[in-house]
């Protein structure tokens, strides 16, 4: 069974996983703006957040360069090594390691999903059944190198032919995937990014030969991917005017950012006395008395978690095989719903070429954006595509539609909670900050735009107002192809990222 998006006439009365979303400590890190990790306390009669958790070994076939004089507080990159036969059962029930690069361990590098805050590492499957068009989502388990799952991960039980795409997530700057064996990384079809240029933050195994099926599916009608669905709490959206307007997904400039569509809405639990992980199943929260929630920050979340319950919507959910057919979201559902026809805005955002993931040696790349894009099932770059997503009106539309739809749903949106209360004290404040970083660090300036939002920040750097010029711009200069040496990435290692790979 696979549930879609409802109005807020009928909507459910809660989001099995956002609701659970009950206290963010978020510092924006790397890329991803909405890097947060979600500490919650279970069998206590409050919410606690806890500052502190802040803070059998495979054998890998390749590793990225050598950081050994990195020290655990400064570095940002780290390893994930992924098992062999990732697309199987046995291979997804396998805990996923994360360690440092170059030969550093965990602890020298601080790639501990105790530090989960800062390099903790996510991963998420969803899997298609070819014969039925049936969706379902699995969370493939990541524990720290050298250690155990705090409980075994579900074996899932894939139908036949099963098609899995697999997504990853990161809470710091550079995560590479490594093979658990010489062919593991092969036998996943895994994508890392191109030669010598990593992603960064994300990356993915078998995403084309998922979205390529699922596709095909939908054409021949066996996968019915439903409706977006529609708000009646959005005056206006997409330049559009009036109540009853589409709900948000994640290739809407009304809510995209500086990198659309990264990053997973895996959540994992923490024993924070053992520093074992589990996955996030009501058995385990149970069995772990004093787990804490980890979360890979990501616009998927955003939306599904934050801005749906705000606005009255759903997500699009699936069964989770490993929490007896509980109801949950996905990254790659949220795309086969941004995808739909019928569910695309009239200007639908793409990845593009000035998203700082897709970079190479800090300059526009179409082959790696499009590996990017292909692995989410969006297409490639074109002068079809360009019309909205190439860099300069990529940057022309996010000012022209997203300043509008926030000038004039201020106050629902501020009835939001933040995603990150160091970015902004409410969800309004949260995205127009979001959007006055993103300007820059997509360069949007060196195409004569204007940065359209002013933010009142607080001591602590946090937005607590907005003010937003709703004026139409027109971009000029489109040809530029490099960003700026400066400012195009956000967070806190910021001074750092000019080293990443590739970038």
């Amino acid at each position: 069974m696979v549930t879609g998006r409802r109005s807020a006439r009928r909507r459910r009365a809660d989001w099995n996983r956002g609701t659970r979303i009950a206290a963010i400590l978020a510092i924006p890190v790397a890329l991803g703006l909405l890097i947060a990790i979600v500490i919650v306390v279970r069998g206590a009669s409050s919410t606690t957040i806890d500052p502190a958790a802040l803070g059998a070994s495979a054998s890998p076939s390749a590793s990225a360069a050598a950081t050994t004089t990195t020290t655990a507080a400064a570095n940002v990159s780290c390893d994930i090594i992924v098992p062999a036969n990732p697309l199987s059962a046995k291979g997804l029930a396998t805990p996923y390691q994360l360690t440092g690069t170059g030969g550093m361990t965990p602890a020298q590098s601080g790639c501990t999903m105790t530090n989960a805050a800062n390099l903790g590492a996510f991963v998420q499957a969803t899997i298609l059944n070819p014969a039925t068009g049936q969706l379902a989502v699995y969370d493939p388990l990541v524990i720290t190198q050298g250690t155990t799952p705090a409980v075994a991960p579900v074996v899932p039980t894939l139908p036949a032919n099963a098609v899995v795409t697999i997504d990853f997530g990161f809470n710091g700057t550079n995560l590479t995937q490594v093979g658990a064996t010489r062919n593991a990384l092969a036998q996943g079809n895994c994508a890392n990014g191109t030669a010598g240029s990593i992603f960064g933050q994300v990356s993915f195994c078998n995403g084309i030969n998922f979205f390529n099926t699922a596709h095909r599916l939908e054409a021949e009608g066996r996968l019915v991917v439903p409706s977006e669905g529609t708000s009646g709490k959005i005056v206006a959206s997409g330049g559009a005017l009036g109540t009853g307007q589409a709900c948000p997904t994640t290739h809407n400039f009304d809510m995209i950012d500086q990198d659309q569509s990264d990053n997973v809405t895996t959540l994992y639990l923490l024993n924070p006395a053992t520093g074992q992980t589990a996955q996030d199943t009501t058995a385990n929260a149970a069995n772990i008395p004093g787990s804490t929630t980890l979360a890979n920050g990501s616009d998927n979340i955003l939306v599904d978690a934050f801005m749906d319950p705000t606005l009255g919507c759903t997500p699009f959910q699936a069964p989770d095989l490993a929490n007896n057919g509980q109801l949950t979201s996905s990254q790659a559902l949220d795309e086969l719903l941004a995808e739909k026809a019928g569910n695309q805005p009239r200007i639908a955002a793409l990845v593009p070429e000035n998203d700082p993931m897709v970079l190479v040696n800090n300059a526009f790349s179409a082959q790696k954006d499009n590996l990017y894009r292909a692995e989410l099932g969006q297409p490639p770059v074109s002068a079809q595509t360009n019309v909205t997503s190439a860099p300069a009106v990529y940057c022309q539309n996010m000012v022209n539609i997203q300043t509008p739809f926030l000038a004039a749903n201020q106050t629902v949106l501020a009835t939001g909670q933040s995603p990150v209360t160091a970015v902004g004290d409410n969800l309004l404040t949260f995205l127009a900050n979001r959007l006055n970083m993103s300007f820059t660090n997509l360069g949007c300036q060196n195409f004569g735009l204007t940065n359209p939002v002013t933010v009142t920040l607080d001591g602590n750097g946090a937005a607590t107002a907005a003010t937003f010029n709703t004026t139409v711009q027109k971009a000029t200069n489109p040809g530029n192809t490099t960003m700026p040496t400066q400012g195009h990435r956000k967070g806190r290692h910021h001074h750092q990222l000019m080293n990443s790979s590739g970038m």
